[in-house]
């Protein structure tokens, strides 16, 4: 079914809204009558619902889609705008805006000019003012921000400045048009349509792309601000990045792309930028992602990176492109990292093996700590207590921390993709001749394609930790042969809460103390090398 347009009040809001963006970025001092109509004409020329064309959320008549047509347009006017002002100089406001900001503004470059609308009249986020002028092909993004940022001297954007009159209508706009339409001259009709006809025929002839441009393909980016109100997939993640607007560099990530598999794909642009001064790009089409670097030219595909779109990014050097949706970073003690256009870092995993907690992130729905477990991107770890009935976040100075800096070295390094990780400490206590508590351990693995797994690890007070197999992630119970520090074997065994471990075998002398089993073998010094039947059953 077709998708109903926005409710009235919503459309003359956006409608108002554009045209004082149109207003305030406007170039020169000019009269304000003819800003003003110049303003309304190119919203007009935008505005979904001007001509009967309806409003398709996430299509081309977007806000955010229209409002960079309308922002490309002010910037840079055509003088055709002046001509034929007729109809919008008749149906000008009762009361215009104070020229105060206008005359202020039109000092500034017109990037810079739009970045300070969008920051100080707009209110938009940071992030998003980049987006936008990324979005409007601006070179230099972060350097036209902070010139905007930096700017003194402009008026105070109030609303006696910047505030739009109530008559500013988009009933008025579609009265303009549809008295316009019925107005035009049959001679005029006919000239355009030659006109068109011709342009026609000249696309269709002369304009057919080269054979090896057609095979290079082209980039694609995702639309600004989609993120906010699509799922979250890669497909809308925008291109971030300093260099996202310097076509030639992109251009040469795109065609080292083309010449390897990524011939005759069109393949969406993530991140261009420079990570310690190396020109670094990401690329990315369906499941591939692949990251492209200088002077070499090399590009590198990331394994698995395309599968999960809540997952950071490697750009190399120790940096991370993050969701859109990120809000905040932090190294796993809690440190705030920086966040520029995306890019946090560097992040290092702090200990012996090289594998453990990496970063934090939060967004809207909560925060994750992720995990650097030995495969190519990191994943998502969690931590149960032995009394809690619900994994919890890892945080900074908790024990899940503590744990998982522990039990990453324990476990083997993942010879698949993992993507989310838990880990239930189902028993902790004191072994046999041990005065500090060791943590029984089962971690659930969740992989990129869907499978799963989990593994017991026995972790001593002292950092040693001994691997005991394979555990069911929703009832572990998990045993080994263990020698204490007196060099004596002994059977120790536990279960989850509620669960009474129980063995058979070359065991003697076996009893359950605060949920753990104790036996020895046959002989105290010697490892017996019969198998142990261990069960469970339920107290």
């Amino acid at each position: 079914m077709p998708q109903k347009a926005p409710p009235a009040a919503v459309l003359e809001r956006r409608y108002r809204d554009l045209v004082r963006l149109a207003y305030l970025v406007l170039p020169g001092k000019g009269k304000r009558i003819y800003r003003m109509a110049v303003a309304q004409r190119i919203v007009d020329g935008e505005f979904p619902l001007v001509g009967n064309r309806a409003a398709r959320p996430g299509g081309r008549y977007s806000y955010a889609r229209t409002r960079t047509r309308v922002l490309r347009r002010a910037m840079r006017p055509s003088w055709r705008l002046r001509i034929g002002l007729g109809p919008w100089l008749r149906g000008l406001p009762t009361a215009l805006p104070d020229p105060a900001l206008t005359l202020a503004l039109s000092e500034l470059e017109a990037p810079v000019r739009v970045a300070y609308v969008l920051r100080e009249v707009e209110r938009m986020p940071r992030y998003a003012v980049r987006d936008q002028l990324v979005e409007l092909g601006v070179t230099d993004v972060p350097a036209v921000l902070e010139v905007a940022e930096a700017v003194g001297g402009v008026a105070e954007p109030s609303e006696r400045c910047a505030g739009m009159p109530e008559d500013v209508s988009v009933r008025q706009a579609y009265d303009r048009a549809v008295r316009r339409r019925t107005r035009l001259p049959i001679a005029v009709a006919t000239a355009l349509t030659v006109g068109l006809g011709g342009t026609v025929f000249v696309m269709e002839t002369g304009g057919a792309p080269a054979p090896a441009e057609a095979r290079q393909g082209r980039l694609v980016t995702a639309p600004v601000r989609d993120w906010a109100r699509a799922p979250r997939t890669l497909d809308v993640w925008p291109a971030r990045g300093e260099l996202a607007g310097d076509r030639l560099f992109t251009g040469r990530a795109l065609a080292t792309w083309s010449q390897g598999a990524g011939r005759g794909t069109n393949p969406q642009l993530l991140f261009a930028g420079r990570i310690k001064g190396v020109p670094t790009a990401l690329l990315r089409h369906g499941d591939r992602v692949a990251r492209y670097t200088e002077p070499a030219r090399t590009l590198e595909t990331l394994p698995s990176a395309g599968r999960d779109a809540t997952m950071p990014l490697a750009l190399g050097k120790g940096y991370y492109l993050l969701p859109p949706w990120t809000t905040q970073a932090h190294a796993p003690d809690g440190e705030r990292a920086g966040l520029d256009d995306g890019a946090a870092g560097p992040f290092t995993v702090d200990t012996s093996c090289g594998r453990g907690p990496l970063l934090r992130l939060t967004d809207a729905e909560g925060s994750a700590m992720l995990a650097q477990l030995g495969g190519p991107v990191p994943a998502s770890v969690s931590y149960r207590p032995s009394t809690g009935p619900e994994p919890r976040p890892v945080t900074p100075d908790s024990a899940g921390l503590r744990v998982w800096k522990r039990l990453s070295c324990a476990l083997p390094a993942a010879s698949r993709p993992v993507t989310r990780a838990v880990a239930w400490e189902f028993w902790a206590g004191r072994l046999p001749e041990q005065a500090r508590p060791a943590r029984w351990v089962c971690t659930r693995f969740t992989y990129a394609d869907g499978g799963t797994s989990a593994r017991a690890t026995l972790i001593e007070p002292g950092g040693r930790h001994h691997d005991a197999g394979v555990c069911d992630a929703e009832r572990p119970v998990s045993g080994l042969w263990w020698r204490s520090p007196a060099e004596r074997w002994y059977y120790v065994a536990a279960g989850a809460p509620g669960l009474v471990p129980h063995a058979e075998g070359p065991v003697r002398r076996a009893g359950v103390n605060d949920g753990l089993l104790v036996a020895t073998g046959p002989r105290p010094k010697r490892r017996p090398t019969a198998p142990v039947t261990l069960t469970a059953r339920t107290s």
